[in-house]
């Protein structure tokens, strides 16, 4: 037996319709201002002792994590250092060349991500070498011509281990360590700086579903960079 809806019934689904695309539009957007889930900050935050204004309202500031000054050299024997990359986003991953397929995987997952951000001049890709010992500028040189990053700032980095290792624990807050000769333990993590050079996500480089949030992260850290220069007093 087939049940007829009420006329009345009727008109609240059909209003339901109706408001629902202007209900989800005023949640993503209140006077002109896009209103999105700000992405995390990670590791340690203390009161700063400041506070700001927001709508009227007194909010205390934080402190969060950044990473402290460091200076490494890339593939093409240019030195890389935390000055060199202010007002940079960047994407980091640690590998070293002579590792077994899973730093390919990450670093090709990383190369699929390139095209979308090759005209995006905020934007930089890094990969630090665990292995640096081995990892000389001409071995970095001639792995990063197996992805081809022409036009594209990915820059792969080679230093002392007395800089990479605690960069890599306080700074980026990820394992890298040398067990022997030919093994090292380090994370398989992509990892979002921003601007401020703060930790603001964390990403399995061997996941596809997590390379796909990343690439949706990014276009957030984007719009928050860009919202910061135009940022209103209150």
């Amino acid at each position: 037996m087939i049940r007829k809806i009420s006329p009345v019934k009727k008109i609240l689904i059909l209003v339901m319709i109706l408001a629902l695309p202007g209900f989800l539009y005023y949640l993503l957007n209140t006077k002109g201002k896009n209103r999105y889930k700000p992405l995390p900050y990670f590791g340690p935050k203390e009161m700063s002792g400041t506070s700001h204004k927001f709508h009227g309202e007194v909010i205390p500031d934080t402190t969060y994590h950044q990473l402290p000054a460091f200076k490494l050299v890339d593939q093409n024997g240019d030195t890389v250092s935390s000055e060199s990359l202010a007002n940079k986003i960047f994407i980091v991953n640690f590998f070293y060349t002579n590792c077994p397929a899973v730093c390919n995987t990450i670093n090709n997952n990383i190369k699929g991500l390139l095209n979308d951000y090759a005209k995006n001049k905020m934007f930089v890709f890094i990969s630090i070498t665990v292995d640096p010992e081995r990892d000389s500028v001409a071995a970095l040189q001639k792995y990063a011509e197996n992805f081809k990053p022409p036009g594209i700032e990915w820059k792969f980095l080679t230093g002392d281990t007395s800089v990479i290792y605690p960069l890599a624990r306080k700074g980026f807050l990820v394992d890298a360590v040398k067990v022997n000769k030919d093994e090292f333990i380090y994370s398989d993590k992509l990892i979002m700086i921003d601007k401020e050079k703060h930790v603001r996500g964390y990403y399995s480089g061997t996941s596809i579903k997590d390379i796909a949030k990343l690439n949706d992260e990014i276009k957030v850290m984007i719009a928050e960079e860009l919202r910061k220069i135009d940022k209103p007093l209150y």
